[in-house]
């Protein structure tokens, strides 16, 4: 079982390696019992959003951490990524700019993602 910083450091690491733009953490244990961390970033396309999601999907599954539920799947701006502890947003520009939730939660804490604690990650085996 994973921490949220850690489950937050794998989302994070997820949609690095598919290209995702202005990814943002915000801790928001002290304002809400929501998650003790939102992650935020931007896909160029309904076809990015989906590929971000899906390696977030992947990789945290892998860890042992699937998501609770997933929303927005056919929309096409923005997709919500349920993890308990940490909720992931992915949206498009236009309704990243809408919707501005570093603005709503400005109150928590930007976190560096490059301090988030890692843990190691295992290949799946081949079969």
């Amino acid at each position: 079982m994973l921490s949220p910083a850690e489950i937050a450091a794998v989302a994070v690491r997820a949609l690095e390696e598919k290209k995702a733009k202005d990814v943002k953490v915000l801790k928001t244990a002290e304002q809400t019992v929501l998650a003790d961390y939102f992650v935020i970033c931007n896909g160029t396309s309904s076809t990015h959003i989906k590929a971000l999601v899906d390696e977030v999907d992947k990789l945290l599954s892998e860890a042992g951490e699937p998501p609770i539920r997933r929303e927005g799947l056919r929309s096409d701006i923005w997709v919500l990524m349920d993890f308990g502890s940490v909720i992931v947003h992915v949206f498009t520009d236009e309704a990243r700019k809408f919707y501005n939730l570093e603005r709503l939660w400005s109150d928590s804490e930007l976190v560096d993602p490059a301090t988030l604690p890692m843990p190691e990650l295992h290949e799946p085996e081949a079969e």
